[in-house]
């Protein structure tokens, strides 16, 4: 094999044999038959075998290479290639015979196929004996290459890693007979069927990638359980007083994701939990109590966000509740100045600081922690594998709590989470404001702005979310700055603000608490604010270009008001015309406030890749398996895995290899 042919199939992921076999059609096309021309119908794809009568190429509209051609019938076809070369007009002379695949339309001198598929046939050439597979390709990897290689992998008998017995049970073919059907599927083939991967073939191969990931998660998590940290058992001198000290008493879901991440602190290898809870459940004081748990220890805490002004945030919400429980807290930027982030690290190297908040900072730079004992990752999706490794190294083996507020739905937990612990607070604190959501058309923009205007005069606050910083000629996007200074002139009578990531950060945080502490009626921001951010008396958000969001965004957004006794109101501006992603995006946040049912209804709408965010890095997606149509077989994997790594663990290497290989991570951060 070439160099060059290696590097296409490498960007196919193909390195070796095991892959070919499992690099499967995206499409058959029936080339068993010959359709006679008088029978074709347009909208209908078909294979004619027929003799050139003429070629000619016309130059207007444009330059068009038509060929007119004729089976025994005598009955005529058009052939048009708008994309030629002058080796194309030589190869079409009259009397050549041609077999042609494509898709049939109306044309105006009669029947045509555009840009079909041809070779050379004779009155001898066979047919095929199986219908045609199309295979995903790359620039440079023609359709014959890759067949000649796929069958020559298919040559050799393919192992089936898996015992006859449990195939039995499941009711799933065996693995050779699974992959030859779909290579090759006889004439006779459910064409629907198999398009559609509800063919028992599908089935096995599905089952076989979920069997893969759970093995490969499992192991990650048995994995870890192997490795020692130092046990952090409660001592109820802190986290006591911290609960004492609330203005509130924590929910019954709340109380149990307590005990639930107290019991992993005390354990002797390093806890990886996962908690989850929809905007505004109160995973902030669990976070804090989990910190709390490692100083009583006499250990340090990280608290890491993905932004600043979240960062700080945390550092001014936290921070003087914690000082008087006698906890010193500091907190590094990358936008500090050199100086007083070079003090922070110096504090926290020399153990005066128990616990940091911080960006990535914490991570990225070459500072050091005197005795780190737990990470808090919030909003962990937004944070790559990587950088939470590069974080496990401040500390020897710390235990790590990584916070979602945007619910994962139940499959994609099972799945692609399956290497943590979850934990869930899934109700929400009484007195939250159901918030009232509505869809308004950029053109109906004055009626927006006459609400914003009677709600802040009325004592209450507003935010006017932009998604852009500053112009783009490719979005033609609303700006935040053109937005305050609209604002700023059509609303003369309200004090209005503004607020975006490229501020510095003394910028940034005057102008939250301005606005918090209500010297500011609309605070005109970008989507720095979709988390984090609690001021009650803002009651009322309007989204530009709502159109433009994912939903878990627009969820995270919405959760910024409701906050306090106002009823509350989000409304979502977006331009016309709506694509039909948009469209059902915008009917979801519409209908839903539950943040599992719009996750849910997410995963369904973009598959699993996006809402996993930067967690993939080092994961392999499904590439067969679908969590919402193989929600049983996913259930099957899981409890298969457990009694394959308990009974059998080399089935269960063999297996994680041929369907992994090098992607395996058997070693989650």
């Amino acid at each position: 094999m070439s160099p060059a042919l290696a590097t296409r199939l490498a960007r196919l992921g193909i390195t070796r044999d095991a892959d070919l076999l499992l690099h499967l059609p995206l499409r058959w096309e029936d080339e068993t038959r010959i359709t006679a021309i008088r029978d074709l119908r347009p909208g209908f794809t078909a294979q004619v075998q027929a003799t050139v009568n003429e070629a000619s190429v016309a130059y207007r509209p444009r330059r068009t290479l038509t060929v007119s051609v004729s089976d025994d019938g005598g009955d005529v076809l058009g052939i048009r290639f708008l994309n030629f070369y002058p080796s194309h007009i030589k190869l079409f002379q009259p009397g050549a015979c041609f077999r042609f695949v494509g898709e049939v339309r109306g044309g105006f001198f009669g029947l045509e196929m555009v840009h079909p598929r041809f070779s050379k046939a004779g009155s001898d050439t066979p047919l095929p004996n199986g219908l045609t597979p199309v295979y995903p390709t790359t620039a440079g990897l023609g359709q014959a290459t890759l067949r000649k290689l796929i069958e020559r992998a298919l040559v050799a008998p393919i192992e089936d890693t898996l015992p006859a017995d449990w195939l039995d049970v499941l009711g799933l073919p065996a693995l050779d007979e699974s992959i030859r059907l779909l290579h090759q599927p006889p004439p006779d083939a459910a064409l629907a069927e198999l398009e559609s991967r509800r063919h028992p073939a599908w089935r096995r191969l599905a089952f076989d990638e979920l069997l893969a990931q759970q093995l490969s998660l499992a192991r990650a998590r048995a994995q870890r359980r192997t490795r020692s940290t130092r046990p952090l058992p409660p001592q109820h001198r802190l986290t006591a007083a911290f609960i004492a000290a609330l203005p509130f008493a924590l929910t019954d879901a709340q109380a149990r994701t307590w005990q639930e991440i107290s019991a992993d602190l005390a354990q002797p290898h390093p806890m990886r939990r996962l908690l989850q809870g929809d905007v505004g459940s109160g995973k902030t004081v669990i976070a804090a109590l989990a910190c709390l748990q490692a100083i009583e220890n006499g250990l340090q805490a990280a608290f890491m966000a993905p932004t600043e002004i979240l960062a700080e945030q945390h550092y001014h919400k936290l921070a003087a509740p914690l000082a008087a429980l006698g906890v010193h807290s500091t907190w590094v930027s990358g936008s500090q100045r050199k100086a007083e982030r070079s003090k922070a690290w110096q504090a926290i190297a020399a153990g005066e600081v128990d616990l940091a908040f911080g960006t990535h900072a914490l991570f990225q730079e070459g500072g050091t922690f005197a005795r780190l004992g737990l990470a808090v990752v919030d909003e962990q999706h937004r944070f790559g594998v990587g950088q939470r490794l590069a974080l496990s190294e401040k500390g020897d083996e710390p235990h790590q709590l990584m916070m979602s507020a945007t619910p994962i739905p139940r499959t994609l937990a099972m799945s692609f989470y399956a290497d943590l612990d979850v934990s869930t607070i899934d109700v929400l604190p009484p007195g939250r404001t159901p918030v009232v959501t509505k869809l308004v058309s950029a053109a109906r923009r004055d009626d927006v702005l006459a609400r914003v205007r009677d709600a802040c005069l009325a004592g209450g606050q507003a935010y006017w979310v932009c998604p852009l910083i500053e112009e783009s000629e490719k979005l033609q996007l609303q700006t935040a700055q053109d937005t305050f200074a609209a604002l700023t002139q059509q609303l003369p009578e309200l004090r209005v603000g503004l607020v975006h990531g490229r501020l510095k950060p003394d910028e940034k945080q005057a102008a939250m608490a301005a606005f918090k502490e209500h010297e500011l009626d609309l605070l005109v921001a970008t989507t720095v604010i979709e988390v984090g951010v609690d001021v009650p008396n803002a009651a009322l958000m309007v989204i530009e270009h709502a159109e433009r969001m994912g939903l878990a965004q627009l969820h995270q957004l919405r959760g910024r008001v409701g906050r306090g006794s106002r009823e509350s109101v989000c409304v979502l501006l977006y331009e016309n015309p709506l694509s039909e992603l948009a469209r059902a995006r915008l009917k979801v946040i519409f209908e839903f406030s539950d943040g599992f049912e719009i996750a849910r209804q997410d995963l369904q709408l973009r598959g699993p890749g996006e809402l996993l965010g930067h967690r993939q890095s080092g994961l392999p997606l499904l590439r067969f398996a679908d969590l919402e149509r193989d929600v049983d077989l996913l259930e099957h994997a899981r409890e298969h895995a457990r009694r394959c790594l308990a009974a059998h663990p080399d089935i269960a290497a063999r297996h994680v290899e041929r369907w992994l290989g090098g992607r395996a991570r058997l070693s989650q951060t």
